[in-house]
């Protein structure tokens, strides 16, 4: 059994290669030929807790598990098994392999979905997450401008020098005119308004995975023409920017990803599209399946 390191999986998992992923992940799981299993905790009173999120795809199946504690952080493996066998094949340290398919799945999504050719983007949030969400634009779009805001003055100006774009005052600043926008924070209330946001625009929401926290008002979300979520049976247990404005449990409103390659919503500059991300297993087996087989290939 394979012991692959965080150093590994950033060396052989590009975003180009990611996004690629991501995109076999959905199709598969629309032709019905893959399996996820949305997240499970185990909170306990220290305020630790115990996440699991686990799927199954082509010759693999799989589950990461990873420990926080808000005072001493967070910890990420990934257990990868033989599907035919049930044989373990390699634990994986998972931190970056989870950072990445999340900015993937972003990046795929919004291929799909936001308007061809250059585009402005406005990013909310300066963290690690938000790095691999401006990558993964990147990948899919030619940005002519990218604005950035946190509340953190010295990280925002921070993730602008390293990355190369521009950081500004206010959050409405990086958000409004922009055609691609991207929540990427732990807010527990919405970091933006319903009316800085544009006709043509698609946001990516990624920063809130808990029932109680959310990143979009109730008033955008009403607004959207098109709302996506990798998982509705996830969606329903911790998607609290949709659970928050949809009090009444109104779903109808709400697709899966998958759906998008059997019925393909084509762009449009009058909608307003979202994509609810909440990070699904079934896309941390793909890409730890990839990261298996390519140091596999190289000891052949």
């Amino acid at each position: 059994m394979l012991s692959i390191t965080e150093a590994q999986v950033r060396e052989l998992l590009s975003m180009p290669k990611a996004v690629e992923l991501m995109r076999g992940v959905f199709s598969s799981l629309a032709r019905g030929e893959a399996i996820n299993q949305p997240r499970r905790r185990l909170i306990l009173p220290t305020g630790s807790v115990l996440h699991s999120l686990a799927g199954a795809y082509g010759k693999y199946f799989g589950t990461k598990i990873y420990s926080t504690n808000p005072g001493h952080g967070a910890h990420f493996f990934f257990l990868l098994f033989d599907a035919e066998t049930a044989r373990p094949l390699a634990t994986i340290e998972a931190n970056y392999l989870g950072q990445i398919r999340t900015g993937a799945a972003s990046g795929m999504v919004t291929d799909l979905l936001a308007s061809k050719g250059h585009a402005v983007l406005g990013i909310i949030g300066s963290g690690f997450q938000a790095h691999s969400q401006l990558e993964a634009m990147r990948a899919v779009r030619d940005l002519s401008e990218v604005r950035v805001w946190s509340r953190d003055a010295s990280k925002r100006i921070a993730f602008a020098q390293a990355n190369q774009v521009t950081a500004v005052d206010m959050a409405e600043q990086a958000v409004r005119g922009a055609n691609i926008v991207v929540t990427a924070t732990n807010s527990k209330e919405p970091v933006l308004e319903a009316s800085w946001i544009s006709p043509g625009t698609h946001v990516n929401a990624m920063g809130s995975n808990t029932a109680t926290r959310r990143e979009l008002p109730a008033e955008l979300i009403a607004k959207a023409d098109l709302i996506v979520v990798d998982s509705l049976e996830q969606a329903k247990i911790e998607a609290g920017d949709l659970l928050l404005a949809w009090k009444a449990g109104d779903w109808t409103k709400a697709a899966e990803v998958q759906t998008l390659f059997a019925n393909p919503h084509p762009y449009s500059p009058e909608k307003i599209t979202v994509f609810k991300s909440l990070g699904i297993g079934v896309e941390d087996v793909a890409a730890a399946a990839f990261v298996y087989e390519t140091i596999l290939a190289s000891k052949l």
